[in-house]
């Protein structure tokens, strides 16, 4: 497949040297621009874009950039660009250390729907509960005993499937964790964030979640 990633940080990076060595056509793009993904590139033997360029002629587009910067994406970046193709959305809101205060998701408002708001796209929700270096280099086989998991949220069945036949072939066994309005039953501070749990792990850890904020993962009062 043409995967489009926005962002080459931890996860970004990580994603842009697995998704190139099993065999997908990777474009990444950071805010810096190609030239500053020279290395990575020639590393992955992904194409190194602009973001717009992210997004075209793709059928995957993952964003993996801080939360508060995506309200610095270009307002138009999705137009025209067809609505079978899938968002993902891979980020965490730190309103503590790096994000500040976000009111929306403060009120409720789940992580990822705030992102596809400001995307004007629906957003599938995955990659965002593992660490980086575990998702680049702990993937296993099929049947491998204790196999990571890891779960995706979406509302568009089709989409969903294809991520969650993503998952799989990156090494993890994929969960559905129903619509985008049950993802943050994986945003930070519940049972399954950053846990490396095997399939039978996160159902549990996904039910046993708690939509009340912990005080570390709530932004301090205005």
């Amino acid at each position: 497949m043409r995967i489009g990633i926005i962002g080459a940080g931890n996860i970004g990076g990580a994603l842009t040297r697995r998704l190139s060595a099993i065999g997908h056509d990777v474009f990444v793009a950071n805010s810096r621009g190609p030239a500053s993904l020279a290395a990575l590139a020639v590393e992955t033997r992904a194409t190194a874009v602009t973001v717009e360029r992210a997004v075209d002629t793709v059928e995957i587009v993952i964003v993996t950039i801080p939360q508060k910067n995506i309200p610095l994406l270009p307002k138009d970046l999705f137009f025209g660009i067809p609505p079978e193709v899938a968002v993902v959305d891979t980020g965490n809101y730190y309103p503590r250390e790096r994000d500040g205060r976000i009111e929306a998701i403060e009120a409720g408002l789940t992580e990822s729907a705030w992102v596809a708001q400001h995307l004007g796209r629906p957003v599938v929700k995955a990659f965002n509960n593992i660490h980086a270096l575990h998702l680049q280099n702990n993937g296993e086989p099929v049947g491998t005993p204790g196999r990571i998991a890891l779960q995706v949220a979406g509302d568009n069945s089709l989409t969903k499937f294809l991520i969650l036949k993503l998952v799989d072939e990156l090494g993890f066994d994929a969960i559905d964790a129903g619509g985008l309005d049950e993802s943050w039953r994986q945003q930070p501070g519940t049972p399954v964030y950053g846990t490396d749990l095997d399939a039978e792990g996160v159902v549990k850890a996904l039910a046993a979640a708690s939509k009340t904020r912990s005080p570390q993962w709530s932004g301090t009062a205005n």
